[in-house]
């Protein structure tokens, strides 16, 4: 089966709880490597308080024996550090429906008379373990050279600049905010701060980059199977995602196709190539075996110290929101996340492709993969369909 998981837990529980499926045999894993994506997730720059509280760290409780997998489900707990601060408290119920949040469509689908009930579960809390699991899925894609790294493109009213993707990744991965360059990592603290002294939340434009893909993950035979489908549906899944494109596809929906498409032609030592990717390293639902470019739209998060005008549902009368801890702006974090839950995408397609219970026997398969420069199509007329009745 391919890799998936589920998990379980609330934002002030005990715990956050994962199970992990479809992992081959014989992967290196340990709970280190899952601790360095986990601590990546917790950067600093626009976050709450609840991170000066959590120190994240992914317990392995099984499927994994002498730091390799063996093929069983994996078992992962988060602790919850907060939890000992509402351990035994009496917590007055929480009536006044936060707009933005599932608060009220949440507790008329399952009946609360307490938001806290819903609150608990759709907290983005919960993005800890699609992190955990997506280091998973990042350690197994590490052996067939597939990487992902991510940025922040814009932020609040902050535009996008024209720092090139790569020298954007690189600066990325060493700046408080993720920015692309030195300009917008200054302009990113500012509105952060601006926003934060006037009660407010920002959103912001993510951009992530997956390379070293082959040819022809995924499919276009059912829609379900299509990899633009799966990885829009899995970042649309995101707390707080309201858009996802694939390199900048709403941009170019001005050009005209005859220019927007990636020509396909032989480089000076015969390889095939492609000397551009607007299509975002996605044709027809498949990967090209160019970057995989995803770009994800965050809004800002509705937790606001600025009060927003409600309803009291215990007493039916209007109201204002009641502050609770939260970011000023969680973008910079949620590139972690954005990376995790494509990764995991792209391991299940990957375990797809070639099959396989062990990590020796992925690797064997995928060395032998096709590729385009071998490819010879027949120039002979063929018919495909009889004229003959099948009926006869």
């Amino acid at each position: 089966m391919a890799f998936h998981y589920l998990s379980a837990g609330e934002s002030h529980g005990p715990c956050l709880t994962v199970i992990v499926e479809g992992v081959p045999a014989g992967l290196p894993l340990n709970e280190d490597m899952l601790a360095t994506d986990l601590a990546r997730r917790q950067l600093k720059a626009g976050a709450g308080g609840r991170m000066d509280i959590e120190t994240d760290r992914a317990e392995i409780l099984a499927g994994v024996m002498a730091g390799k997998t063996t093929g069983a489900p994996i078992a992962l707990r988060i602790p919850n550090k907060d939890h000992a601060a509402w351990r035994g408290r009496a917590v007055p119920a929480y009536t006044v429906a936060r707009p933005g949040h599932a608060d009220l469509a949440a507790c008329v689908k399952y009946g609360f008379d307490d938001i806290r009930c819903a609150l608990e579960r759709s907290s983005a809390r919960e993005t800890a373990c699609r992190v955990a699991v997506g280091a998973i899925a990042r350690a197994l894609l590490g052996h067939f050279g597939i990487h992902a790294s991510s940025y922040v493109a814009s932020l609040g009213d902050v535009s996008e600049g024209d720092t090139p993707l790569d020298a954007a990744l690189a600066f990325a991965e060493g700046s408080p905010s993720r920015a692309p360059d030195q300009a917008h990592e200054d302009a990113y603290a500012n509105a952060i701060h601006v926003a934060r002294s006037k009660g407010e939340t920002l959103g912001g434009v993510m951009v992530c980059s997956v390379t070293g893909l082959p040819i022809g993950l995924g499919s276009y035979v059912t829609p379900e199977r299509r990899l633009d489908a799966r990885i829009g549906a899995a970042v649309l899944g995101m707390n707080a995602i309201k858009g996802v494109a694939f390199a900048d596809a709403f941009h170019d929906t001005a050009i005209p196709g005859s220019a927007l498409h990636d020509a396909i032609v032989r480089d000076g030592e015969g390889h095939v190539t492609r000397p551009t990717n607007r299509c975002g390293g996605l044709e027809a639902g498949m990967t090209t075996g160019q970057p995989l470019v995803v770009r994800a739209a965050m809004k800002p998060i509705p937790t606001t110290l600025a009060p927003q005008r409600s309803i009291d549902f215990a007493t039916g009368a209007a109201s204002e929101t009641a502050y609770e801890r939260s970011d000023t702006c969680p973008v910079p974090r949620a590139c972690v996340v954005l990376e995790s839950v494509i990764l995991i995408e792209l391991a299940a397609a990957l375990m797809e492709r070639l099959g396989g219970d062990t990590l020796d026997e992925m690797k064997a398969r995928f060395a032998a993969l096709p590729t385009a420069d071998g490819l010879r199509l027949s120039a002979e007329p063929k018919v495909f369909w009889p004229d003959a009745d099948l009926k006869a």
